[in-house]
């Protein structure tokens, strides 16, 4: 069965006028459902509606299967599709807002060694609806609302690669950015990819103002290979060129993820290979320490080393930080509270 939640507001109207409903029935269901409520749950629309809409559409797009707390306040979440699938959220609490960091896709195809998202593969994408219901959902949970929201900011990191799934992730995106929903401020969602360069010229065009992030994670090419097939496809410089396009045509600066692998991207070496690289060019390096995840054998670096080589980066003339680790005593990383659920359903 469909969701409502694929719906944008227009075609919800229309919707309502194939049911024989006045008009203001798709603001106030719209509404709703931006809230976080299943359709049982509406309380301003009649049964009789309700049924028409059930007989077409799932009652709850997605329900809360599990919730993790970390010490540190970090909140993570085990999604139940309508199918029976299972996608991951996070939603971390900072006193500049609160981020919710959500999957587009079931699994991942991408590959990436230092990723659990990837082992099994890409399952399939999720829908725009989809990835709306999980924001309303952790929203309501927290006791946000749609003029109060708990979910300030969001970033497109969970699992999954968000342009591999491109027509319902910039669909999503205008879904959560609609004045008739959560309104949430383009401005303050993060898009993260791992270097489809085809999709990045493509999503210059769009002219939706969010933040675009880069997962590079390696300054040189051969190396970058072993780390993230997508490398063999896409060389460094080609997603270079990609990211000037990008500013060319926004004005937006972009950003490099760059996940801390001991003794594989930390040295003095690379640091300044990515000093060469990225020296002069609009963008920030967003130093990650890794999230380890025991299938892939790598291991974090201290926090000590990485602000060592953010101060590396910084003497070079990078704009350079270190992101707070969160969650890692939660199966934090993306992708692992899936699959440890998966095997202990097995």
């Amino acid at each position: 069965m469909k969701i409502l939640q694929d719906l944008s507001y227009n075609e919800l109207c229309a919707l309502m006028e194939s049911l024989g409903e006045k008009p203001f029935r798709a603001s106030q269901i719209y509404t709703a459902l931006a809230s976080g409520l299943d359709i049982s749950e509406i309380s301003n629309i009649s049964n009789a509606l309700k049924e028409k809409l059930l007989l077409e559409y799932e009652n709850c797009a997605v329900k809360v299967e599990q919730k993790l707390v970390s010490v540190d306040g970090t909140e993570k979440y085990l999604f139940l599709l309508s199918d029976g699938n299972i996608v991951e959220g996070v939603y971390m609490k900072n006193n500049y807002g609160n981020t919710q960091c959500l999957s587009t896709q079931v699994g991942c195809r991408m590959g990436c060694k230092f990723c659990a998202s990837g082992i099994g593969g890409l399952v399939r994408n999720l829908t725009s609806g989809e990835m709306l219901a999980t924001v309303a959902k952790v929203n309501r949970i927290n006791g946000g609302t749609i003029k109060n929201r708990a979910v300030t900011n969001i970033v497109l990191m969970g699992s999954g690669e968000p342009f591999d799934n491109y027509e319902n992730t910039i669909k999503f995106l205008k879904l959560v950015s609609s004045d008739k929903g959560l309104n949430v401020s383009l401005r303050n969602i993060s898009l993260s990819t791992c270097g489809l360069v085809p999709q990045i010229y493509k999503f210059s065009e769009e002219g939706l103002p969010v933040n675009l992030t880069i997962s590079l994670h390696q300054p040189f090419d051969e190396k970058r290979k072993e780390l993230m097939p997508i490398a063999k496809a896409y060389s460094l410089q080609e997603i270079l060129k990609a990211c000037a396009y990008y500013f060319e045509k926004t004005g937006r600066r972009y950003i490099f993820e760059y996940s801390l692998v001991k003794g594989e991207n930390d040295t003095k070496e690379c640091a300044n290979e990515l000093i060469k690289l990225l020296k002069g060019k609009p963008c920030h390096v967003n130093v990650i320490r890794l999230n380890e995840v025991k299938e892939s054998g790598l291991k974090s670096t201290t926090e000590k080393e990485a602000y060592s080589f953010v101060g590396l980066l910084e003497k070079g003339g990078l704009s350079a930080t270190v992101r707070r680790l969160n969650g890692a005593d939660i199966d934090g990383a993306c992708g692992q509270l899936r699959r440890n659920y998966i095997e202990l359903k097995k």
